[in-house]
């Protein structure tokens, strides 16, 4: 048997680590990255050192629903979202209802949170903190905001944190809007009253490259976490990827 096959994270478990591997994905169903997650945060947790694993991807559009959302988040009939191919979906994490869409930005960090000495309030300030340092690269002035948890800029929220902890290994994480259709982000009701979401393409009023962001959010989380060694992959052999119709929203 190889070791691909007896172990989900590409680092056996006869050697310790204390790397960031770090999983670019591309667009994933939304399904096929949560059971990803799973077999991470399994991973992870049964391991003795700092080794962490961060998946960075896009998502069809889907609206899912965290602890704190509600079905009075959606402002249409649940049959009009049924109508553009979207599921509505309730999921175990933190924060509210979001909608995900290509040209959002997800990043999950799969981390050892005891190892790393981190609780779950530092673990959201850390991610707000490499949200507000990559978006300093491309001249935009950010600040972390607490209800709901996330970062806005003038024109703005842009992005939220919706994460959960299992086994001691945070999962589900950052979302950020980089050149979303805002019409289709737009759907639900934030979980603030008046807050307006926004994207960075909107707030530069001029497209943003989805590398350059992918790229500074990698390397502000790795600073943020402590991990000085990354290891970059364009696949994970435990990726099941699934494939359905998606409607595009103009």
């Amino acid at each position: 048997m190889s070791e691909l096959t007896k172990s989900t994270v590409w680092t056996s478990h006869g050697r310790t680590s204390a790397a960031l591997e770090v999983y670019l994905l591309g667009t994933v169903d939304f399904d096929a990255a949560m059971a990803l997650q799973e077999r991470l945060v399994d991973e992870i947790s049964g391991r003795s050192d700092r080794l962490g694993t961060l998946i960075i991807c896009e998502h069809p559009p889907i609206v899912t629903i965290g602890r704190e959302g509600r079905i009075t988040d959606l402002p249409v009939d649940t049959r009009d979202f049924t109508s553009r191919m979207m599921e509505v979906r309730r999921v175990n994490r933190g924060g509210g209802t979001l909608v995900h869409a290509p040209g959002q930005v997800v990043a999950y960090p799969i981390l050892p949170m005891d190892r790393l000495g981190c609780s779950f309030s530092n673990f959201r300030t850390r991610l707000q903190a490499a949200t507000v340092a990559t978006v300093a690269e491309l001249r935009v002035t950010a600040h972390p905001t607490e209800t709901p948890h996330g970062t806005t800029c003038r024109c703005g929220q842009f992005s939220w944190v919706g994460a959960s902890v299992r086994d001691g290994v945070s999962h589900h994480g950052l979302f950020m809007n980089v050149s979303p259709v805002l019409d289709t982000v737009r759907l639900v009701r934030s979980t603030a009253d008046r807050v307006k979401i926004s994207s960075l393409s909107m707030q530069r009023m001029e497209p943003v490259p989805m590398q350059k962001v992918r790229e500074a959010l990698v390397r502000h989380i790795a600073d943020q976490f402590g991990y000085e060694e990354t290891h970059p992959y364009t696949g994970h052999p435990m990726l099941k990827r699934t494939w359905r119709k998606v409607m595009q929203h103009a």
